[in-house]
């Protein structure tokens, strides 16, 4: 999957402007490409976040979902990948310090994938 670096830019401000608590959007998509944040109610803790996916219309950009880890680990939990499994098939995770570099991607089952950063 690709993503442009302004998604990448959005997020990293998104995290680091929620920290300490976990930051959690959903990834909107256009002819295969991460564009944007798909911005929803949702709650943000220390070490949890939500969303209020019944609020989301009928959306087929939705590709996914991203949210931080405030710690250094990018690697799914449990409860994360249950997440993955209701919002798509792209999921993303950036730890702290929330740079480009700490962004990892994920499949709805939580297996690594690979993420294209373009222009």
């Amino acid at each position: 999957m690709k993503i442009k670096k302004s998604a990448i830019e959005n997020i990293c401000d998104a995290a680091r402007n929620t920290y300490p608590n976990e930051f959690i959007s959903l990834l909107g998509s256009k002819d295969g490409v991460i564009e944007e944040l798909v911005v929803l109610p949702a709650t943000y803790g220390r070490n949890f976040s939500s969303l209020r996916i019944d609020l989301l219309p009928p959306d087929s950009s939705v590709v996914g979902n991203i949210h931080s880890h405030p710690s250094p680990n990018a690697t799914p939990s449990k409860a994360d990948i249950h997440v993955f499994r209701k919002t798509g098939q792209m999921h993303l995770i950036i730890a702290y310090p929330f740079s480009s570099e700490s962004i990892k991607a994920y499949n709805a089952e939580g297996n690594s994938i690979e993420l294209e950063v373009i222009e």
